[in-house]
């Protein structure tokens, strides 16, 4: 690829205002609903809510939560092979936008319509336009990495926006209102996406892979039974033919997304035809995934218990030159992007000051002190619950506590472990490993379902249990992979083998 002479977006291709504004609007859509999901479904029927009880509440959160991940893998494939990046994005997006508007009619019968549409959207739309970034560089561009750190900060500011905006309209107006804010949102996205999309290079407008024409008509044959299945079990749901335990749907979710993991990386470190050197990196990265998929079993309690934690738990009020204000509970989620701004500036250095002087942990080491660091955050929220036992309310700061440990945590572990999968996967399998390693997002989010299920859903409203249990896990975790890590560490270091005539996978 060429290198770009293109710096009219702050010294950046002009592509990437595009893609900035478009994945903004995207996430202010997504987690401006996601802040909103489990509160809505646990509403009466009444207040036109779904009335479901906890358990069935926060498994169907970790279903969506993880098919939103899982369903990444299919839309990487599909925009590689029969759409292109820039197509994949627009009808992604359209998608997105269709299933918000159905959220947004005052109805429950269509909600898991509009929840499936979102899913099958943000399918299409999140790994083609993370990947489309890439596409404005060149390869020995030295803009890249800030190019991506200033399209991290449109995700984080998408993030503040959507939780603000949905979370105070789901308390004044109304949560349909709320997802019609999301619509919104992600229909102002496409639209300035439409009118800029000229800026994006001409290498997105076109599959990658070319296949025969028996291969397409096989590829929109697999798509459309897909997507005729989906619809008839939708329906059947919708109207009682079909009754599904999503409880232990999950639970067997969770297996499933573990054993495709577990398989398919056996199958590349065993038959992958790998060498010594390139199995014991293949180690270092397997710790690194474990600590991943961990890591996400508690942090995405942040639209699970957390969320109900501050809706139920957490005196709100604010008394302000003598006026009351209730805070919106959604709005304590956008304090996860609020410190990610904050102190995503201080680690960078942080990591550079450290390697100047030899002192850089490796991959696995910064992992394993995330997921501690995040399981922290749980500890304090066990004192909370303690707090907030029978009918009494804890101040906010709790939780302000919690996802500043939790924003630390992330920090230590997210784009760590990214980097390490690229350095790290033997390179004739490193697009492979790295769609591999997002499956650890879906194993944790389903696992993070259960887990609130399994252990928060309290008659009493008692929280001590699940606190104390994700607090415990991530303690064992963490520290295990440390522990090994010390042990893998140089193996991290080995070097890279461009051993590319032996790939079989």
């Amino acid at each position: 690829m060429k290198p770009s002479n293109d710096s009219s977006f702050f010294g950046h291709p002009g592509g990437l205002q595009t893609l900035f504004f478009t994945e903004m609007w995207e996430r202010m859509s997504y987690y401006g609903m996601r802040a909103l999901l489990v509160i809505f479904m646990m509403l009466a029927i009444e207040q036109q809510g779904l009335g479901l009880d906890k358990e069935n509440a926060y498994a169907i959160y970790g279903l969506y939560t993880g098919a939103v991940y899982f369903m990444g893998l299919s839309g990487g494939w599909l925009a590689d092979r029969l759409f292109g990046g820039q197509k994949a994005v627009w009808y992604g997006g359209l998608i997105i936008m269709s299933g918000h508007i159905v959220l947004a009619i005052p109805t429950t019968s269509t909600f898991f319509v509009g929840l499936i549409l979102v899913v099958l959207g943000t399918g299409l739309l999140k790994p083609n336009i993370s990947a489309m970034v890439g596409q404005l560089y060149g390869e020995k561009d030295s803009r890249r990495d800030s190019g991506y750190t200033l399209y991290y900060m449109g995700i984080n500011i998408g993030s503040i926006i959507g939780n603000f905006v949905c979370g105070w309209l789901a308390v004044e107006q109304g949560y349909h209102w709320a997802f019609g804010a999301a619509a919104v949102g992600m229909g102002l996205g496409l639209i300035q996406y439409r009118l800029t999309q000229y800026k994006l290079p001409e290498a997105s407008s076109k599959p990658t892979v070319r296949l025969s024409a028996s291969g397409v008509k096989n590829s929109w044959t697999g798509i459309i039974v897909f997507l005729v299945t989906l619809a008839a079990v939708t329906y059947a749901m919708s109207f009682g033919y079909l009754v599904i335990d999503v409880v232990q749907v999950a639970e067997y979710v969770a297996y499933l997304f573990t054993a495709i993991f577990l398989l398919y990386f056996s199958f590349i470190f065993f038959f992958g035809d790998l060498s010594v050197n390139e199995k014991k990196r293949m180690i270092s990265l397997f710790l690194i995934c474990v600590a991943s998929a961990c890591f996400f079993a508690g942090f995405e309690q942040a639209g699970a218990s957390l969320n109900v934690f501050a809706n139920e738990n957490t005196d709100r009020m604010l008394d302000i030159f003598s006026l009351n204000f209730e805070i919106p509970f959604a709005w304590f989620q956008s304090l996860n992007s609020i410190f990610i701004i904050a102190l995503s500036p201080f680690f960078a250095v942080l990591w550079i000051q450290l390697g100047k002087r030899m002192l850089d942990p490796s991959y696995g080491v910064k992992c394993a002190i995330g997921t501690l660091i995040m399981g922290s955050g749980f500890v304090v929220m066990f004192f909370a619950a303690m707090y907030a036992a029978g009918d009494q309310k804890v101040a906010p700061y709790w939780l302000v506590a919690t996802y500043f440990l939790h924003t630390v945590g992330e920090l230590c572990l997210s784009p760590v472990a990214l980097s390490a999968v690229s350095k790290l996967s033997p390179r004739r399998f490193s697009g492979q490993l790295m769609g591999l390693f997002v499956l650890t997002y879906s194993i944790g989010s389903v696992i993070a379902g259960v887990m609130a299920g399994a252990f928060g859903t309290d008659e009493s409203g008692d929280v001590t249990a699940l606190f104390s249990n994700v607090a415990t896990f991530a303690g064992i975790i963490g520290f295990v992979v440390l522990i090994l890590a010390l042990i893998t560490r140089k193996w991290e270091k080995l070097p890279q083998e461009d051993n590319l005539t032996t790939a079989k996978p």
